[in-house]
């Protein structure tokens, strides 16, 4: 009786954002003009969201040096969100690969994978087109990616996709809207936001059933894993050579932006709601809360 109330549930939800893919999804290649000239005056990403904004360091240089340094962070940013993109699909389809083709839930996650290899390509356009350099999460980071992918499983994998996705979510939501940001970023993001809502909100759900009723070492195991993948993606979203591309000094960059109380209580407040989720399904406690603070999030 229980398997089959949740069943409907998942069933009834996956339906219900297929309808939704069904009325709004978007094709980067025809909504973003790539062709448009780059405006020298607009910054990357919105300023209050640079490593550097609030220290002295940001206030010393002139505007053409904060619009150069925001576009190599939306860069990073925008590389570190194709990389997990990635192996997002990956754990999509492994996580179907054995179930009923013929479910709501199992065409909804193609559906995803879809929406995430357009979302991919649109990434690495939009990186190319500002004519930056392709960044992505630091060497180490990338190869352990290739070997933790293949270890998604159970809520960890959902939670873990959620995080990473309401991570970029929370910025690109200031992104889109703002317009000091270049045109560009700004229709990423919009498109980026709008899509992820259907995949936070499967991924969310899906969180819930498989969280319910696990066992405190199982639960221990899932809070620990969904944490590194936070740890991990916060940590990499703005590689320290932005700085150094964007004509200052790294060094004096990188020790600014690692004490910029601006920035972490930016994260921190954006956050909130990422964090509530996962305190609210028990995925916060323990060594996790360290790896939390450690990256602003608590």
């Amino acid at each position: 009786m229980t398997a089959s109330i949740v069943v409907s549930d998942r069933e009834e939800t996956a339906q219900r954002l297929l309808a939704s893919s069904a009325r709004k999804s978007y094709d980067p290649m025809v909504e973003v003009d790539w062709e448009a000239p780059i405006p020298d005056d607009k910054f990357g990403l919105t300023p209050e969201w640079s490593t550097l904004y609030g220290t002295a360091l940001w206030d010393e240089m002139t505007e053409e040096q904060k619009i150069e340094l925001t576009k190599h962070e939306a860069a990073s940013v925008s590389s570190v969100g194709l990389w997990f993109e990635i192996l997002l699909m990956q754990m999509l389809l492994r996580d179907v690969y054995g179930r009923d083709k013929h479910s709501r839930h199992v065409q909804f996650a193609l559906t995803e994978v879809a929406d995430e290899c357009r979302h991919s390509v649109m990434f690495a356009r939009a990186g190319e087109r500002l004519n930056m350099p392709s960044y992505g999460p630091h060497p180490v980071i990338h190869k352990l990616g290739r070997i933790w992918g293949g270890f998604f499983r159970g809520a960890n994998a959902y939670a873990s996709v959620m995080a990473a996705e309401e991570i970029l979510d929370m910025m690109q939501r200031d992104f889109m809207k703002d317009e000091r940001v270049q045109p560009i970023t700004r229709t990423v993001s919009k498109i980026h936001v709008l899509e992820e809502a259907r995949h936070i909100r499967f991924a969310r759900e899906e969180v819930g059933r498989r969280i319910q009723g696990a066992s405190w070492a199982r639960l221990q195991i899932e809070r620990l894993n969904t944490a590194a993948v936070v740890y991990f993606v916060m940590k990499s979203m703005i590689r320290k050579e932005v700085y150094e591309n964007a004509g200052l000094d790294p060094k004096r960059a990188a020790a600014e932006a690692k004490s910029n109380q601006h920035y972490k209580d930016t994260v921190r407040t954006s956050g909130s709601k990422l964090m509530q989720f996962l305190d609210g399904v028990g995925l916060v406690g323990g060594p996790s809360k360290r790896l939390y603070k450690r990256v602003h999030l608590l």
